[in-house]
């Protein structure tokens, strides 16, 4: 008996991104600040909805990190599944991803409750907790399959090739935004994506981060500037084959219409980056549970001009 075809493989949104070839740059969540709370799991569809925290803890979190402007992630070590929080406490981080002010504290809480009484609107505005500071980076590789399967599927080898070269640093997290360009890794305080990452592309990205460089194959841009200013800033790396991570400075940017005009700075000398803006032309489905098509927004470099001194 000859046997029929193959079912039809699900649908992947990175996969298809890929095949489109769809631009990295310009394309990090914008968030300024992150709580991010140990919770081994499970997570569930929604982390702060699902997951299983005290009574009432993940509501009253995302109803403050809505009003605080500060984005609430899950962490948890690669492998480790347990719901129980175990031995020490709940381990929390606080970073403040100021682009030339980044800031990380860590804590360690007896009760989980206790964040409750975290002030999630200083945290934005202020930069601070009044924590120690931490010891960075941390690596949070996006393995939340239960929101999207390709950061399941993509996410967890990355997170385990992280795990065995930087097992400190190395953390599993919940949703981060960006599915279809999973695996996906937000490096903390600097408030760096990177996408499409597999085992090789994950460590060559943390450890040029760990020697100050940037990774421009795989920057997907820094969170703490709009979409626009992001992708300024890695044209403008590659322009100037810059990859030193702190080498760009934004000095100011003013959007007219669908232009965004940076002024970055990079040693003495300043340069005009103009960016284009709009809505793709073709529509997708652009996570794994999409139920319709959208347009992604797409940016095209207009110019990049040295500025007279």
């Amino acid at each position: 008996m000859t046997a029929g075809p193959a079912p039809d493989a699900p649908y992947r949104c990175a996969v298809a991104s890929g095949l489109r070839d769809d631009v990295l740059a310009g394309t990090a969540s914008t968030v300024r600040a992150f709580l991010l709370v140990e919770h081994a799991g499970p997570w569930g569809v929604d982390a702060l909805r699902d997951a299983r925290l005290p009574d009432g803890l993940g509501a009253a979190l995302r109803e403050r990190s809505r009003a605080g402007g500060v984005r609430v992630l899950l962490v948890r070590r690669h492998g480790r599944r347990s719901a129980d929080p175990g031995e020490g406490g709940t381990r929390v981080f606080a970073a403040h991803a100021h682009p030339h002010r980044p800031r990380l504290e860590a804590t360690t809480l007896d009760d989980v409750r206790a964040l409750l009484d975290v002030d999630l609107a200083a945290l934005r505005a202020e930069g601070t907790l009044g924590w120690p500071e931490a010891a960075g980076p941390v690596l949070a590789v996006c393995t939340h399959g239960r929101h999207d399967a390709c950061c399941a599927e993509t996410g967890r080898p990355v997170a385990a090739a992280l795990t065995a070269a930087h097992p400190e640093q190395t953390w599993e997290v919940s949703h981060i935004g960006g599915d279809r360009f999973a695996g996906n890794l937000l490096v903390l305080p600097h408030g760096l994506y990177f996408g499409r990452l597999d085992r090789v592309a994950a460590l060559t990205a943390a450890g040029a981060h760990l020697a100050g460089q940037v990774d421009l194959d795989h920057l997907r841009g820094r969170s703490g500037w709009a979409m626009p200013v992001q992708y300024a800033e890695v044209a403008l790396r590659r322009e100037l084959g810059e990859t030193r991570l702190d080498a760009v400075r934004l000095v100011g940017a003013r959007v007219e219409g669908s232009r965004t005009r940076a002024v970055l700075r990079v040693a003495a000398q300043e340069w005009e980056v103009v960016v284009d803006t709009r809505p793709g032309e073709e529509r997708h489905l652009l996570t794994c549970r999409a139920v319709r098509e959208n347009a992604a927004p797409e940016h095209r470099l207009e110019s990049v001009r040295l500025l007279p001194q």
